[in-house]
């Protein structure tokens, strides 16, 4: 495999013992949500092209963020330490973490402590970008392997969530053909916390509040989304932009560091880590026979204006245009951040009792506008 060139070690705020992130720093102007969506559904830029202006969010929304963590620490302790364990069985040898950015990169932290500390696996963790219908940025994953050598069998690619299945996919598409070109063979699986879309591998199939799927940049280490544009060279790391501005209310580390005292916690109170991930085809046939039937119900054509689960949802509200958000059950505490984003930013909800999912955005289309 050609040389990488070796550069500086970039970290965001978190520790750089526990994350190498492969992304290339810039400066670049945000565009506004309802022209960035514009310019996506009308064709002209990709979305990885541009960023939305990103804000902190309100007291008020932080104050929800609290109580969810505090609702949901244990069950995402449980899942980091089932996790683990099926990661565990499935290396035998050196681990290598490689998690997507931006919503990766806090599982794949926290991951790494687990391995290390809990279960005496050492392991290396990187993070760097994929992009629907680009890909992975092939610059970082061949940085990775040259790296010390590492050993293609060793890499874990690690995600928080999937929503359809769209990242898992890409990711299968784009690292074959990477393998290809280089004559090596890596994994494809995705491991995740929770898999929706019945397309990877997880300790579970349900859609339940995972915490740092509400918060953006001061959850994952004040970087933003992955930018791929005129700025990002032939040899580059794909881009982002680091939010420096942002540090005074950066939870990135404390949010780690909070889930290892939970997950301690729990050790000593004796759970045993289960090794043994959930069956994907159930959750993968859920997925189908929803989306065929949504897109009927609403006459979406396509498919990517369709967010399901809570973290889709979030992310919906926090940075697109939404067209309506769907709920199961409003009263639920895992759809007050969802019900709060809705009120400040005046997009109309509704409630279906049928949802398989806790939530689902509908992202407006151009012909909606």
């Amino acid at each position: 495999m050609p040389p990488v060139e070796q550069r500086a070690q970039f970290s965001g705020s978190y520790r750089p013992e526990d994350v190498s992130i492969l992304l290339k720093p810039i400066a670049m102007e945000p565009v506004a949500i309802a022209e960035k969506e514009r310019l996506i559904q009308s064709g002209q830029r990709h979305y990885s092209e541009m960023l939305s202006p990103e804000t902190l969010p309100s007291p008020h929304y932080m104050d929800i963020f609290h109580q969810a963590f505090a609702m949901n620490r244990q069950r995402m302790a449980q899942g980091l330490l089932d996790l683990a364990a099926i990661v565990a069985a499935r290396r035998p040898y050196d681990i290598t973490l490689v998690s997507l950015a931006r919503a990766g990169t806090p599982v794949g932290v926290a991951l790494k402590h687990v391995l290390t500390d809990i279960l005496d696996r050492p392991a290396t963790h990187y993070s760097l970008s994929i992009i629907r219908d680009r890909g992975i940025d092939q610059n970082a994953l061949r940085f990775i392997l040259n790296d010390e050598a590492r050993e293609a069998a060793g890499i874990v690619f690690v995600d928080g969530w999937t929503g359809k299945g769209v990242i898992a996919r890409e990711l299968k598409a784009s690292v074959e053909s990477f393998d290809r070109t280089h004559g090596i063979r890596l994994d494809t699986t995705l491991f995740a916390l929770t898999d929706l879309a019945g397309v990877g591998i997880a300790p579970t199939d349900a859609d339940y509040l995972i915490p740092s799927s509400i918060l953006n940049a001061t959850m994952s280490g004040l970087i933003s989304r992955s930018i791929l544009n005129e700025r990002i060279g032939p040899d580059d790391f794909h881009g982002c932009v680091y939010y420096r501005e942002f540090a005074s209310e950066d939870r990135s580390r404390w949010f780690v560091d909070e889930l290892l005292r939970e997950i301690r916690a729990l050790l000593e109170e004796g759970y045993v880590p289960c090794p043994t991930p959930v069956d994907p085809l159930p959750a993968r046939e859920r997925s189908r026979i929803w989306l065929a039937a949504i897109q009927d119900r609403c006459g979406i054509t396509d498919e990517n204006l369709i967010k399901p689960g809570i973290g889709e949802a979030t992310r919906v509200l926090l940075r697109r245009v939404p067209e309506r958000l769907i709920v199961r059950d409003p009263t639920a505490p895992e759809a007050r951040h969802l019900l709060q984003l809705a009120q400040e930013k005046k997009v109309h909800w509704e409630v279906d009792p049928a949802l398989p999912y806790q939530a689902v955005s509908l992202i407006k289309g151009l012909s909606d506008a």
